[in-house]
């Protein structure tokens, strides 16, 4: 099974669950008329939509590349994370809202053992659930899994916070229910922070922004294990579609090399690359033959043509290897 099928079976799981905590927690909140549980019950519905819309994009995502989409479709996973984002701070504005009207209008707190105790129980099945969706996202490159996988996490620490002030209002016997209103407030702001998070890294997706930590990665795997025909790489760049990572860049090699000889050095980055990063890479690689002024960086044993002596190597940095230009002295 590829890693979009892998994706796409998860995500069915995590739309599966949420229809299910959303049920139970609407119950608890019909037991305890509790504004605070009201806000784990909608930021649920938020997790429901997220995760059929997560589901649809994956499956988007899966399709193989055609005539009008030669790159494939995974630009679907960066719209679902940007739909989620704007779901989850919609939710976290309605939060305060209700949360503001019972500052105004105070309800009648009832039965909050039974309600803590369910809250509690779906509080620990989105944690887990959660941590398996970003664990698996960040190793398939699915940002689609990893923004499903945040929301219910943060959906977890809300309801964990949530229940931390329904055990005061309950050990006070019920005395301080200002409580109940201040906590859906507080958790509705950290809701609205993280839907902003996941708006902003949906957007650098569908803009292209450079992954500037992971450029950093490929540029120190391919330093550490260069061969002594890469005199140099240049004009490198990444784009992301969905769980796939197409790279382009310039490999410098010795001039004199012949078709099959240049080939190999490209198939030995290419599987370099491939090793670290997973299957899930399209390489194209263009191959540039060396130029005089390569020789004081070049450090190739044995080389009958050389015009200049080696004077040093030239580490490959993320500054060098983005500009599009040969490396001299």
């Amino acid at each position: 099974m590829n890693k979009q099928h892998q994706n796409l079976q998860l995500q069915k799981w995590v739309a599966a669950i949420s229809v299910l905590l959303l049920i139970v927690k609407f119950i608890a909140y019909y037991l305890t008329n509790s504004v605070a549980i009201l806000t784990d019950a909608l930021e649920s519905i938020v997790n429901v939509a997220a995760g059929f819309i997560g589901l649809y994009s994956l499956y988007v995502s899966a399709r193989p590349r055609d005539i009008n989409h030669p790159y494939g479709h995974g630009k679907a996973e960066f719209i679902s994370a940007a739909v989620e984002g704007t779901l989850i701070t919609s939710a976290g504005a309605i939060i305060i809202y209700k949360a503001v009207r019972s500052f105004i209008t105070p309800v009648e707190l009832q039965q909050l053992d039974y309600g803590i105790y369910l809250v509690a129980a779906t509080a620990v099945i989105n944690y887990v659930i959660g941590f398996i969706t970003v664990t698996k996202g960040k190793k398939n490159n699915s940002l689609a899994l990893i923004a499903s996988g945040k929301h219910l996490q943060t959906d977890s620490y809300s309801t964990f916070g949530i229940i931390a002030g329904l055990l005061l209002i309950l050990f006070m016997d019920y005395k301080h229910k200002w409580i109940d209103p201040v906590v859906a407030v507080i958790f509705g702001s950290i809701i609205i922070y993280t839907g902003y998070r996941i708006l902003r890294r949906s957007i650098a997706g569908i803009m292209d922004e450079a992954d500037v930590e992971l450029l950093k990665k490929i540029v120190d795997v391919l330093n550490k294990n260069r061969r002594e025909n890469w005199i140099d790489l240049h004009n490198l760049r990444v784009i992301k579609y969905g769980s796939v990572l197409h790279v382009d860049c310039h490999l410098t090699v010795p001039w004199y090399l012949n078709v099959k000889e240049a080939h190999d050095e490209v198939d030995a980055l290419s599987t370099l690359v491939r090793r670290v990063f997973g299957e899930s890479v399209e390489l194209f690689v263009h191959v540039d033959g060396c130029l005089p002024f390569s020789c004081k960086v070049c450090n190739k044993q044995n080389c009958n043509v050389r015009k200049h002596n080696f004077e040093k190597r030239i580490d490959w940095t993320l500054e060098n290897v983005l500009r599009d230009k040969k490396h001299e002295i």
